[in-house]
């Protein structure tokens, strides 16, 4: 299983993205991921700059190759616009560049004014879009009336060699076969074997599957549970919540009922690697090909040292199974 570094556009600007990225290739990781947001998730996050701007930058310092983790094709930005700027970031990247895409959450995707869909919709809607994006990605020209979306006399100019793989996320099974139907790849957050099966035999087999894990490195076990707890109590909502909130101060709201426990029980949490290395261990159990490690907090400098003296020796050696490289 390939190890790689997620950065997080919700809790860091531009020029501190290229520096964790400089530093997660020094640490010895493989791969980067990306996150895609309009707005972070909770305001305590501070930060939410265009990722496509930030990959162009990170293409100036790193060799490593980067995923979007996630962008919503559907309502923000229109497909043909996403085909372009995935293009780009491509011919940027050297060909080390994948368009990582899902049906979004309202928190980013309202902000136009547009009706937040159902989740029906939404995945029809990212169907349509990936078909939008492949169609450009070929340089060829194209005109597409779909159900939702229009494409006029459109070819895209500017083309990297190899073929921009699309990768699908998912957080059930039925998404996982979405991604197994639709896409190059599939990326979760969840450390479920169901859902590799379940995207292996949708088309999935022999494609990567992806995963991502957030770990809170820290002096002591409570600190870094508070950490956590505050920043990124969010991901510890129940059900559609995610999805569904319009703006950081709901997520602020409904985050008041989660606890710092809960956070030490949900991410690995202070200074013991074998923490880490427990959680790792569930991604590759269940069968991912590729796990994405994010540090939670200001503690980044930190963190990669941790990594590269006490992680990486560990993971590479092979004492957890299939990690090694």
């Amino acid at each position: 299983m390939r190890l790689g570094y997620f950065l997080s556009c919700e809790e860091f600007g531009p020029h501190e993205l290229v520096r964790q990225a400089t530093m997660a290739e020094q640490a010895g990781f493989d791969c980067l991921w990306i996150s895609d947001h309009f707005h972070p998730w909770l305001d305590e996050q501070g930060n939410s700059p265009f990722v496509w701007s930030v990959i162009g930058a990170l293409s100036q310092v790193t060799a490593l190759p980067i995923t979007t983790a996630i962008t919503c094709p559907t309502t923000r930005i229109h497909p043909a616009v996403l085909a372009q700027a995935s293009a780009t970031a491509a011919v940027q990247c050297s060909g080390g560049f994948a368009l990582g895409v899902g049906s979004g959450e309202a928190l980013n995707e309202h902000v136009t004014g547009q009706r937040w869909p159902p989740v029906e919709v939404r995945l029809s809607m990212l169907a349509e879009a990936c078909e939008v994006i492949r169609k450009l990605h070929t340089g060829e020209e194209i005109t597409h009336r779909g159900e939702y979306y229009t494409v006029e006399n459109a070819r895209l100019h500017t083309l990297p060699e190899q073929r921009i793989p699309v990768h699908v996320a998912g957080f059930g099974s039925r998404a996982a076969r979405v991604a197994g139907e639709l896409g190059d790849g599939f990326c979760t957050m969840i450390p479920d074997s169901g859902l590799v099966r379940a995207f292996h035999s949708a088309g999935g087999e022999g494609k990567p599957a992806q995963a991502g894990m957030k770990v809170c490195w820290a002096e002591t076990e409570q600190q870094g549970a508070a950490t956590a707890r505050r920043l990124w109590g969010s991901e510890l909502l129940p059900g559609t919540l995610p999805q569904t909130l319009p703006t950081p101060r709901d997520f602020a709201s409904a985050t008041e009922l989660v606890t710092e426990d809960m956070a030490a029980e949900h991410f690995p949490c202070g200074p013991d690697p074998q923490r880490v290395l427990e959680a790792v261990q569930k991604f590759d159990d269940a069968g991912f090909d590729e796990l994405y490690l994010q540090q939670i907090g200001p503690e980044q400098d930190r963190f990669f040292e941790a990594f590269s003296q006490h992680l990486a020796p560990r993971l590479r050696a092979g004492e957890h199974g299939r990690v090694n490289g």
